[in-house]
């Protein structure tokens, strides 16, 4: 079972945090300066359930990762949590849950909003309407601000997690 667990860990750890930086790096800023035309990619990436998949990937990762915790601690978590690889495990942990949380709190509302008002534009044959097109601006910068600190969280997370072992 470790094993599975391990694969589902690490994989889904990858997709998590690879897709995130590669959104916080270039796709947030590209959909930035394209202002209220990245509505329809962010539309298609809704139908291509991106969200899901973020979360998808996060929930796997943590209830993976908590798993192989109680597992590699043989059932006595805080014990082995004293120890330096358990502490720099927990605290991988703790930021990656903390990524999950903000990132489901912040993004995916922000990711439906849009979807919803290019789609609106879209039915309609044209650009978004002024107040669509500042609707976009504001949450264009949220997504941006809470992709921003979900991939600042990971980056910690997956830092303690390749130096754990070692403390």
């Amino acid at each position: 079972m470790i094993y599975v667990l391990r694969v589902l860990h690490i994989l889904s750890g990858a997709f998590w945090y690879g897709a995130l930086i590669f959104n916080a790096r270039f796709l947030m800023p590209s959909l930035g300066a394209v202002g209220p035309a990245g509505g329809s990619v962010i539309a298609q990436l809704n139908k291509r359930k991106l969200t899901q998949a973020f979360m998808g990937a996060g929930i796997v990762n943590v209830v993976s990762g908590g798993w192989l915790m109680y597992l590699v601690s043989g059932g006595d978590v805080g014990t082995w949590m004293q120890s330096g690889s358990g502490r720099t495990f927990g605290l991988g942990g703790a930021f990656a849950i903390v990524a999950l949380i903000i990132g489901v709190a912040m993004n995916p509302p922000a990711v439906k909003r849009l979807g919803a008002i290019a789609a609106a534009a879209a039915q309609r044959g044209g650009p978004p309407s002024p107040e669509e097109a500042a609707e976009v601006a504001r949450l264009q910068q949220r997504l941006r601000s809470g992709t921003l600190i979900v991939a600042t969280l990971l980056t910690f997370a997956v830092a303690a997690m390749a130096v754990a072992r070692y403390m």
